[in-house]
């Protein structure tokens, strides 16, 4: 938790004569310094955070679909709940060999990062969006790239 200590210091000061003249207000300086402390309050005990996947024996993808759009085919992934609610680390590549197991075919460049963005991010953008899609056809750019495309390098998804 922050602190912040303000302290003002004035500069300037009359004789304390009533018969001196008026003078302009003496400048002001305002100086904000802001302090931390990592120390935990006294009497307190350190807790680490969990660390139980309550996804752990589920299936995280439900199924995959293929299916052909104007642009070339598209894999349509189907989440389960588990694989929507999921947030434990190393899960987006679980959810990946779950694509793979169900179409092998999905191993091609560009279709992982396609995947892992829509894992990464269409999950909080769009938590309901029935089906993540995925084009072999879209042009592996890398993950930061696909990313920067909303998880669709070369168009938006028609």
């Amino acid at each position: 938790m922050a602190a912040l200590a303000m302290s003002s210091v004035a500069a300037g000061c009359g004789t304390g004569n009533s018969h001196d003249s008026v003078a302009a207000p003496a400048p002001t300086t305002t100086t904000i310094v802001a302090t931390t402390s990592a120390a935990a309050p006294v009497g307190t005990d350190t807790v680490a955070l969990p660390t139980f996947d309550p996804y752990a024996d589920l299936p995280l993808v439900d199924h995959v679909e293929w299916t052909e759009s104007v642009d070339g085919p598209r894999l349509l992934v189907y989440p389960t709940t588990a694989g929507r609610r999921t947030t434990s680390a190393g899960n987006e590549e679980r959810a990946w060999q779950e694509v793979l197991a169900h179409s092998p075919d999905a191993e091609t460049p560009g279709m992982r990062d396609q995947f892992v963005c829509h894992w990464d991010w269409a999950r909080l953008v769009q938590p309901n969006k029935p089906s993540w899609n995925l084009e072999p056809w879209r042009p592996a750019v890398g993950y930061q790239g696909t990313v920067a495309a909303s998880c669709n390098p070369g168009g938006p998804e028609r």
